[in-house]
């Protein structure tokens, strides 16, 4: 469990030269930058359960389509383990809204509308969009890995571990699935 800070230990007083000065702990915008975090992907999370199914039946290559599937049955694991950081941080689970991830999926909606079916073209745009969307989540594990880290979390830590390494896993399979069933049928 990460420990309750008391509202009085925000507040440290210091001197300045002549007079009093007040400051915030500085870790308390950590905590805030890093629940904000926790909140960011919480949302992209289940807004990708939303949207992988689209994409899915939009390939018309199985193995594709078998990945998007499998990804989204890890996606709602991911919304688990985020759940599960939400409840050691004592905090009940809240979105907050992720442009990113809202502008990456319009990206792979805008693929879908722009290709034609049943065509290389629409399944390389597919993976590519698809990539774009692992890459953004590996980013923002990552960067909050390191936060929890600093933090001390190191039970969150873990979590957020085994959640990162599932993306670059998906990450991997896409490109592999991009360059045996695409790209090299190209040559």
């Amino acid at each position: 469990m990460v420990p309750a800070k008391d509202n009085h230990s925000k507040i440290k007083p210091t001197k300045d030269a002549d007079m009093d000065v007040m400051e915030l702990d500085p870790s308390d915008g950590l905590i805030k930058l890093f629940t904000d975090g926790i909140k960011d992907l919480y949302w992209a999370e289940n807004h990708l359960i939303k949207a992988l199914p689209k994409m899915a039946k939009a390939t018309s290559l199985k193995k594709l389509q078998q990945a998007i599937l499998d990804h989204l049955d890890q996606t709602k694991k991911h919304v688990e383990r985020l759940e599960q950081v939400f409840e050691i941080l004592g905090r009940d689970p809240q979105a907050c809204k992720c442009d990113a991830m809202e502008g990456l999926t319009k990206e792979g909606e805008g693929v879908i509308e722009t290709t034609d079916m049943d065509t290389p073209a629409r399944d390389l745009g597919i993976i590519m969009a698809s990539q774009k969307v692992e890459h953004y989540e590996m980013a923002a594990y990552m960067g909050l890995i390191e936060l929890s880290d600093s933090l001390g979390y190191e039970e969150i830590s873990a979590i957020l571990n085994e959640t990162l390494t599932e993306e670059e896993d998906s990450d991997a399979l896409l490109a592999d699935i991009a360059a045996s069933e695409i790209l090299q049928k190209q040559d």
